[in-house]
């Protein structure tokens, strides 16, 4: 196969420069091949009327928006192929002596293969063959004959069409199969949505933006937001990703950014939320109470065209979110904060040398959120032979009293103020007539900061704050202690990332070769924990109790027991803390190769398989100092040694494709392979920030030690699938994957306060999804998926998989009985329909609908160290389950048409048209806030639970629904303005686009 450029700079050296110089030659000639390949592959057969081949044929494939030209020529079996095109429509152009040309217009989608069939016809009229040009939707895709990746494609259509709450672009991935929606992936970034593949939480996808990395290497997930209308289009990859990619266990989004043409282009657009056009929140804002205040407004703008006609064009986006947000107290809430503010009125609420004399309890918290994001991009086409693209984007915004919760008072809040800039720029060469080089250097940098509403030295925390493990732990009032059964959360975080990476790629015979490295530097990977000092008071009784009995508040307070343990367990323990150094500080590097082909045996078969090898380091060395610095290593008598980097990251993979029949209508597709990644380090950071201190007293924590025997984690993908076409407008796939989990994260709490973080977990996904995609007649197109799932993992209560939450209820029996079971993920069936339909007059009706089963949760001890035991029995992993989940959204809009390209489109969409209460799995956690008797609760077995408030009265447990009390909504964990779940809610608004 004879592939090349047009040339237009003929100077050799240049070759030879872009080939051992990439960073020198990239200031010169700025492109983007990424860790994951955001550009696609036109590949083909060119045959005459009678189904034989022609060798001779050359074909020409020009962007239709920009004009840039590449052309190829057929081998000897009258195949061709073309790497490496940026995502959109071109004209292609086969011709071949003695027969007349043929014309198409085709699109290229991000990180696909398009394969095509050219049959060429005797001169005696020169024919145009019109491809589907106008693919810009999930629900037209069309079959992917050379590749095993499991994936599917969103464009900027379905951005544009599809209702997105809060218009966080990360909710549309949820089309895909083997996705669900999760919570965002850190309360310092609740806006930043995460998406879980393979039954995970999200936060271990490999994420990259025009080639440039953008995962969050601390918490996970993504590190920087991005408007849906700066976004062309982006790949959900959920399994059996090629050796190109790396720094994954489970699933892969690759990004796309808009360009522009030759045509000046762009739109504005506006939208409208409002309390007024919101159904009110049952579980936390019950009638009478006023409606819960809210508003919102999206104010969006787009400009891109060209600069240079033919040569250079920039695209613009930019979008303001101003968002006031709000907190309802409920009537049980707001006697629990009444009963609090009149004991501090008796004088009762102090705490060494600070006492509270009154506080006020309202009867909502607002949140305001302030959202600006914007982003310019600049692509050249320097000559035939070269394309050059600059992107520059940045994210800022602050949420005012964040973490504030049904549960807390606002002096537990904080205000947030996050940071993102983001860059990347890089070149595309040709270094032969058969080889091209690719370049692509990234930067980005992050700073995040919390800071509390209040600083009493203080907090105080009751039972009936304890719905679950949320960000705002325990507390009712006074400072934010970041207290959770999960981990800690940093109020001050500094991430600052440079990228380069080189791929080289190239045709011989039927074999495409890719050789790539890649290389991530991270000088400051930083941050800090809260350092004040403080004293944490967990109560046995709640404020209304206590109101009764002042006396007894007054002991309680006075008289705690000082714990080790990283969680309080109301009733029972204080949690005192001098001030310290709260800080931690990485430079860390990460370094991949790869080598892969892309075989095509026969015309039918094609064959990938390639060798990824990863490693990082200093992913253990903090402010300068590895683990012998640890002031707990010393006679801990649990682990000896320090951990060290991994070294045998190889990774393996194989992917086949296999064509039935001569007119790639069905094709079946299947692979194996290993895949590494290294856990965020949020895992580890009460052992980063112990080598500061030198001493246990002084350290954040409980001390902390990591366990020398480390390994990577990976995961091993096998999958197989079969896809066929009905005809060209119904396509139906099936894929089976199975993903086997080794040398997870697990938490290791020990009697003696000590707490080791290993590597020795293991995990289960097993799915089978089912995919329909179609059109009728132009007035309706829709895709509907359904997964069948299974996500098992091991964990003292609901761990996640490849994620730093997991521990163990007896750490001498790691393994034990009832300890494997479901992730929090664990979704054993879900439904996606979406579509859109083109009614008469011009109306067009957009719908995501989604149904999933109900997910798993557990109740725990009051110390969150073990799962309650029944009527005397131990509950297993698997016995609680939330709600099954139903929400249906809805948009409608009337386009009108103006001029030739003006258009103007008001619109107004529906979120959980049928007002469904959502609650998922967000149900009460811990024992202490169920209402039990007090001494069942203390005890962790529960016989009983109680029917009157003051539990004078009870009835027997019989069956464990009993214990199912919703504390939210699906969406709900990190405050408002998250995923889904959320109650009926409307916005309206207008587009214009030119």
């Amino acid at each position: 196969m004879k592939i090349f450029f047009l040339p237009a700079n003929r100077c050799p050296l240049r070759g030879i420069a872009f080939l051992f110089f990439p960073l020198l030659s990239c200031l010169l000639l700025p492109f983007d091949l990424p860790a994951q390949n955001p550009r696609g592959t036109l590949r083909g057969t060119v045959q005459d009327a009678s189904g034989g081949r022609i060798s001779s044929a050359k074909i020409v494939v020009q962007a239709a928006e920009s004009g840039v030209l590449r052309v190829a020529a057929c081998n000897d079996r009258g195949e061709f192929r073309i790497d490496d095109l940026l995502p959109g429509n071109y004209q292609v152009i086969v011709s071949a002596n003695g027969f007349a040309d043929a014309k198409s217009v085709v699109r290229v989608t991000v990180s696909s293969v398009r394969e095509l069939t050219v049959t060429l016809k005797l001169p005696t009229v020169q024919q145009t063959i019109i491809l589907d040009s106008q693919i810009r939707s999930i629900t037209t895709q069309s079959i992917d004959t050379a590749s095993a990746v499991q994936q599917a494609v969103i464009f900027d259509q379905d951005l544009q069409t599809i209702p997105l709450a809060a218009r966080s672009f990360a909710n549309i991935a949820y089309l895909a199969p083997g996705t669900a929606p999760v919570e965002p992936s850190d309360p310092t970034k609740a806006r930043i949505t995460a998406v879980s593949t393979g039954g995970s939480s999200g936060l271990n996808n490999d994420l990259s933006v025009d080639g440039v990395d953008n995962s969050d290497d601390w918490i996970g997930g993504f590190l920087q937001n991005f408007s849906p209308e700066a976004i062309q289009e982006f790949a959900i990859r959920t399994a059996q990703e090629d050796a190109d990619t790396g720094r994954t266990t489970a699933g892969s989004v690759v990004i796309t950014t808009k360009s522009g043409t030759n045509q000046w282009h762009g739109n504005e657009a506006f939208y409208e939320g409002a309390a007024s056009l919101n159904a009110r929140f049952p579980i936390e804002n019950p009638a009478p109470n006023p409606k819960q205040p809210f508003s919102r407004q999206n104010y969006v703008g787009t400009l891109g065209g060209p600069i240079v006609k033919d040569k250079l064009w920039f695209f613009s986006s930019f979008e303001y979110v101003h968002e006031n947000a709000s907190i309802a107290y409920s009537p049980d809430s707001q006697t629990q904060f009444n009963a609090l503010a009149q004991l501090a009125a008796q004088g009762l609420v102090s705490v060494g040398p600070t006492t509270i004399t009154s506080i006020s309890v309202p009867r909502s918290v607002p949140i305001p959120f302030r959202d600006y994001l914007g982003s310019i991009r600049f692509d050249w086409a320097q000559s035939n032979a070269s394309r050059c693209f600059f992107r520059t984007s940045a994210d800022s915004y602050t949420t005012h009293n964040a973490l504030v919760q049904q549960a807390t008072l606002p002096s537990a809040g904080a205000t947030t103020h996050n940071n993102y800039w983001n860059l990347a720029l890089g070149n595309q060469y040709t270094l032969g007539p058969a080889w091209v080089g690719s370049f692509v250097f990234g930067t980005s940098l992050l700073h995040l900061t919390q800071t509390r509403n209040s600083n009493l030295g203080f907090a105080l925390a009751f039972p009936f704050s304890s719905t679950s493990a949320t960000t705002s732990g325990f507390e009712t009032f006074g400072d934010n202690q970041f207290v959770t059964a999960i981990t800690a959360f940093p109020v001050l975080r500094n991430q600052e990332k440079y990228q380069l990476r080189y791929d080289l790629a190239g045709y011989v015979g039927n074999h495409a070769l890719r050789f790539g490295i890649n290389f991530i530097h991270e000088p400051v990977l930083s941050g800090a924990l809260p350092s004040n000092a403080e004293t944490l008071v967990g109560f046995v009784l709640n404020p209304s109790d206590y109101a009764a009995n002042p006396q007894q508040f007054a002991t309680d307070l006075t008289v705690c027991s000082p714990t080790p343990s990283p969680n309080i367990t109301p009733g029972t323990s204080c949690k005192v803390t001098p001030a310290r150094d709260g800080s931690f500080s990485q430079n860390v590097q990460r370094f991949g190769l790869y080598a892969e082909d892309s075989w095509r045996a026969t015309r039918n078969l094609t064959v990938n398989y390639g060798l990824r090898y990863d490693t990082t380091f200093g992913l253990f060395i903090a402010s300068g100092h590895d683990q012998s610095f640890n002031p707990a290593l010393a006679g801990n008598g649990i682990v000896t040694g320090i951990p060290h980097d991994y070294r045998k990251a190889f990774a393996p993979r194989l992917g086949i494709a296999y064509g039935l029949g001569s007119w790639g209508k069905t094709v079946l597709r299947g692979g194996v392979g290993l895949y590494y990644n290294d856990l965020a380090q949020n895992g580890w950071v009460q052992a980063f920030n112990a080598v500061n201190n030198f001493n246990i007293q002084n350290a954040s924590g409980p001390p902390s030690l990591i366990d020398p025997n480390y390994h990577t984690p990976y995961a091993l993908h096998a999958t197989a699938g079969i896809e066929h076409a009905f005809n060209a407008n119904w396509i139906f796939s099936a894929d089976y994957t199975l993903e086997t989990g080794m040398h997870a994260y697990r938490r290791y709490n020990y009697a003696s306060g000590i707490s080791v973080f290993r590597s020795d977990n293991r995990s289960s996904y097993k799915a089978l999804a089912l995919h329909l995609q179609g059109n009728m007649a132009k007035r309706l197109s829709l895709v509907a998926n359904y997964t069948l799932a299974s996500a098992k993992t091991w964990g003292c209560i609901l761990g996640e998989l490849f994620d730093y939450v997991n521990g163990v209820c007896d750490t001498s029996n790691p393994f034990g009985p009832g300890d494997y079971g479901p992730s929090g993920e664990d979704v054993r069936h879900r439904a996606v329909l979406a579509g859109t339909f083109h009614a008469p007059r011009g109306f067009e009706l957009t719908t995501l609908i989604q149904a999933e089963s109900a997910r798993p949760f557990v109740i725990t001890t009051a110390d969150n160290s073990a799962r309650i035991s029944v009527n005397g029995v131990p509950t297993s992993l698997d016995e609680f389950r939330g709600t099954p989940y139903v929400q249906a959204d809805l948009r409608v809009s009337r386009p009108f048409k103006f001029h030739e390209d003006w258009n103007v489109s008001p619109f107004i969409e529906f979120f959980n048209l049928f007002n469904r209460n959502n609650p998922g799995a967000n149900f009460v956690t811990n024992v202490a806030a169920l209402s039990v008797p007090a001494a069942q609760a203390a005890s962790g077995n529960v016989t009983d639970i109680c029917t009157n408030a003051a539990c004078t009265t009870t009835q027997p447990v019989t069956r464990l629904s009993q214990l199912g009390v919703p504390a939210g909504g699906l969406g709900d964990f990190f405050g408002p303005g998250t995923t889904v779940g959320i109650p009926f809610a409307a916005q309206i608004g207008v587009r214009f686009t030119f």
